[in-house]
């Protein structure tokens, strides 16, 4: 059996402490077999809610308060954040998903957990030809990681700006997660505006007790790993992907010494682009082979809709800790810590 490298990449890469859990055996040439169509409707089925959850978490932690900074004033903050995978997410049905080359097999069951499903083996399928005959090929749909979960974080630093006006640049340099586990960095760069100062000057405390901003966000996670299934020379096996994801927030928030708790409404969508690439050769059947050359191709839109948040930030001099909890696709919670200079 050979290891299911897409599992054990993407798992590494949102559950990091879990990898050698997510790294189970699975014949992943099963899946080629079937054909670079079938192959990427499984590989989306599976990774459906990490690929949702993630997109979530791309769009989450941007800021806990509707106050901007004073001019040049900063801090430095990391999060993380955990999307909880619904019931009707956690496995899927591969007699719904339209597949050619692929059915379950005789008696066996047509259900596969998904990435963030049940710690066990799906149902066993069997390759057939395009012509409808069985080529004799079995594999068992890969199994989940067994919580229902997905995490991602935030790395961020803020600066304050003329006019009430918030600065956010989220930065990872390119870094390898271990040998085998590819190589993942982010990006990502955001603003926030405080409205009634703008409108109302200094005598906006007095008027209006609350705090009222606008803001938004743009995140992105790239990750590239390498691939060795059955390789030959000059294959060039290996997977390339980004995660983006974008947000527009409204904030309303109130200072009460140093908590300040707050409200926030918004829009948020997310995307994935991700490819395997390089040339890909299987036996499908004791004389034949199939040569595959960048079998899997996935873009699409996986969050576009409306959320809503409730949290709260704590201030005790430098130090900041933050916490909330978000509606949207999936619920979520975030919470963090940070430091820094100014309001």
């Amino acid at each position: 059996m050979k290891k299911f490298y897409a599992l054990k990449a993407l798992c590494a890469l949102f559950l990091l402490v879990m990898a050698q859990k997510a790294s189970a055996q699975q014949d992943v040439g099963g899946l080629f077999v079937g054909g670079p169509a079938d192959a990427t409707k499984l590989v989306n089925a599976y990774f459906d809610p990490l690929y949702k959850g993630l997109g979530l978490g791309l769009t989450d932690g941007w800021s806990n308060t509707a106050q901007s900074k004073g001019f040049l004033k900063f801090d430095v903050r990391v999060s993380a954040s955990g999307a909880f995978v619904p019931q009707s997410a956690r496995s899927y049905d591969v007699n719904t998903l339209g597949l050619s080359n692929i059915k379950p097999a005789p008696g066996a069951s047509s259900i596969g957990p998904t990435a963030f499903g049940d710690d066990h083996e799906g149902g066993k399928m069997e390759v057939y030809t395009s012509n409808g005959i069985p080529t004799g090929k079995f594999f068992n749909l890969p199994q989940g990681v067994g919580f229902h979960v997905v995490p991602s974080a935030q790395i961020q630093a803020t600066l304050g700006l003329p006019k009430n006006i918030d600065v956010t640049l989220r930065a990872m340099p390119k870094i390898k997660l271990g040998d085998d586990l590819g190589s993942l960095s982010m990006i990502g760069f955001g603003a926030k505006v405080e409205l009634l100062p703008l409108f109302m000057g200094s005598t906006t405390e007095k008027l209006i007790p609350v705090d009222i901003a606008i803001a938004g966000g743009f995140t992105q996670y790239k990750y590239s790993l390498d691939l060795n299934i059955d390789n030959v020379a000059n294959s060039d096996q290996h997977i390339e992907a980004k995660f983006n994801g974008v947000n527009f927030d409204a904030i309303v928030s109130k200072k009460i010494l140093f908590f300040t708790p707050f409200a926030s409404i918004g829009y948020q969508t997310s995307n994935t682009n991700l490819k395997a690439l390089g040339t890909y050769k299987f036996a499908t059947s004791a004389t034949t082979s199939a040569t595959y050359v960048d079998p899997i191709s996935v873009k699409q839109t996986d969050i576009d809709g409306v959320r809503g948040s409730l949290g709260f930030q704590l201030k005790f001099g430098f130090f900041k800790f933050y916490g909330s909890y978000t509606q949207a696709k999936y619920s979520m919670v975030n919470a963090g810590f940070g430091f820094g200079i100014g309001k």
